[in-house]
């Protein structure tokens, strides 16, 4: 399985500065620093206009890490069963200081962190397939783009997902190599190494687990053609195996003990299905794309174009990478690389028939949501598309070198005014989040406002799931709130409000409010809060909890 183009070195033998092979320490190391300035300014931009909190999804998972440990019932129970638990275990550290919680620093450390550990893995899997000057091309494409950088100062998955994605391509390629080159040792690290990056990404995002059965499958491939490796490797090989398998049966474990369903991810009431019932108004017909795959494929392929590259030229960026990736295939260029396009076939597959939809402005019906997605392409748009030019500049430079050394500036130029042209008109990924923030963030700070006026400590019967960004907004402590994350407090809240709580927030159509519905006995009502494109809230007072305390 070929590695390279073609090596390149000198008359003496001696290795070239344009070899393709694998980076050195001292070559990453500028990337890396580069990768932390770029981080930080990011933070820095993002946290001085309050955009780290626009995603209704990482207020959630912020949420979801927070009562861990600050709730009625704290522990491991609180980690749902839906959203997979290694993003919320990150930053679980970090939302544990109640500053960071509000203000959403404490999802953009672990994002960051991975941001940077990406940039890094994507210039050490490019040196395997190009020179270091087109290799610093590749990453300078990736890192640079605004959505992802966006995307780093969050709590959203995808900064940490792309990280595996990148370091398990990478790990997968040099233990290709490895096993090839009969280099047993350097096969045994690469096995643990690939098995924790399949755990991490299995417990990361449910593509990983696609990902993670995709590297066992080459790995093992690898391995069966060469037996005299696989026997020395066997032990290491076992565990690889028993880890890949053991990451995926845990969570159907964990599903199966809370919520006395293994699948309960794939069609409980939090799951992709029933929120697309939910959301999706009476009478109305599934969204494009909806088992269609040919409309799945456009959706994905048009989302990842847009989330790469400014207005038009993401099809240049979507035909260039195509036609790297045949280069790669066709002359045998590292071909687990191919890793990295396994996001298009699985989005095309989760958006016909697993209840995905993707909506962007360009296509009809010119809506945002689930724009993020695309960019789960971005590697592999990175790679192959400068693995393409590479070898254009090659051919250029039999007949034309003088013109052709101009190529690799000129595409740096170009690179740089993509990024700063879609920092300009707002990037797809940051525009979604500001026009789906706009209603819910009103709701939720008119809620805050109520509930930093009740006295300090009193319990407040709310359910959580939709709108917990208002308690996080008031730096309100969870466990202070019944709350669905226990089971038996909330069943009874709901059976009789008046007696379980001090106050009661009821958003119209969420459990709480059908229990006042049912059960208004003893209960006030206070005030009524309503914002555009949101459902209404009714706060009401216990006239039978405790003593009553006084009308704020």
């Amino acid at each position: 399985m070929p590695t390279t183009l073609n090596a390149v070195t000198s008359p003496a033998g001696e290795a070239s500065p344009d070899e393709v092979r694998p980076a050195t320490k001292e070559e990453s190391f500028p990337i890396a620093l580069l990768s932390v300035i770029l981080a930080f300014a990011a933070l820095a931009l993002c946290y001085s206009r309050g955009y780290l909190l626009l995603y209704g999804d990482a207020v959630a998972h912020l949420g979801i890490a927070r009562r861990i440990f600050d709730s009625r019932n704290p522990g491991l129970a609180q980690l749902g069963g839906v959203w997979l638990p290694l993003p919320h275990l990150l930053i679980l550290p970090f939302v544990q200081k109640m500053e960071w919680w509000q203000n959403g620093l404490a999802g953009a450390w672990p994002s960051l962190l991975c941001f940077i550990a990406s940039v890094v893995g994507l210039y050490r899997l490019a040196r395997r397939m190009m020179t270091p000057r087109w290799a610093f091309a590749a990453t300078a494409f990736y890192a640079l783009n605004p959505n992802l950088l966006y995307l780093s100062t969050t709590a959203m998955t995808e900064p940490l997902f792309l990280a595996e994605l990148i370091w398990m391509t990478l790990f997968t390629m040099e233990c290709a190599v490895a096993i090839r080159e009969s280099r047993h040792s350097l096969v045994n690290r690469r096995l643990i190494y690939i098995a924790l990056l399949i755990v991490a990404a299995v417990f990361t995002r449910y593509d990983g687990w696609i990902l993670g059965a995709a590297a066992w499958c080459i790995v093992t491939w690898c391995l069966a053609r060469n037996p005299a490796v696989w026997r020395k490797v066997a032990p290491s090989f076992i565990v690889f195996t028993l880890l890949s398998v053991a990451a995926p049966l845990s969570w159907l474990g964990y599903n199966q003990h809370f919520y006395h369903d293994p699948l309960d991810f794939m069609r409980g009431p939090y799951s992709a299905s029933a929120i697309e019932k939910k959301t999706s108004p009476p009478g109305s017909h599934h969204y494009r794309g909806w088992h269609n795959p040919g409309w799945a494929l456009l959706f994905f392929t048009r989302t990842a174009q847009v989330d790469a590259s400014v207005w038009e030229t993401g099809f240049a960026v979507m035909i260039v990478a195509l036609a790297g990736l045949i280069l790669a295939i066709c002359r045998r260029i590292a071909l687990p690389s191919l890793l990295l396009w396994l996001p298009l076939p699985f989005y095309v597959y989760a958006i016909a028939y697993s209840s995905v939809p993707i909506f962007i402005p360009q296509l009809w019906p010119h809506s945002y949501y689930n724009a993020r997605y695309g960019m789960e392409l971005l590697p592999a748009l990175a790679v192959s598309m400068f693995l393409a030019i590479e070898w254009v500049e090659r051919r250029w430079s039999q007949s034309q070198p003088d013109k052709a050394r101009f190529l690799q500036p000129i595409t740096l130029l170009l690179v740089v005014l993509n990024t700063l042209t879609m920092m300009y008109f707002i990037p797809l990924v940051l525009k979604e989040g500001m026009v789906n923030a706009t209603t819910r963030m009103s709701l939720e700070t008119s809620v805050a406002k109520v509930l930093q006026s009740f006295p300090p400590g009193v319990p407040i019967l709310m359910y959580n799931s939709d709108h917990i960004g208002a308690i996080q907004d008031a730096g309100i402590p969870l466990k202070q709130t019944v709350n669905e994350g226990d089971y038996d407090s909330w069943k009874a809240a709901l059976a009789d409000p008046a007696d379980h709580a001090a106050y009661v927030i009821a958003i119209k159509g969420d459990p709480v409010s059908k229990a006042v519905d049912a059960n208004p006995q003893g209960l006030t009502e206070m005030s009524i809060l309503c914002t555009t494109g949101q459902p209404c809230a009714r706060i009401y007072r216990s006239d039978k909890f405790g003593s009553t305390p006084k009308t704020p």
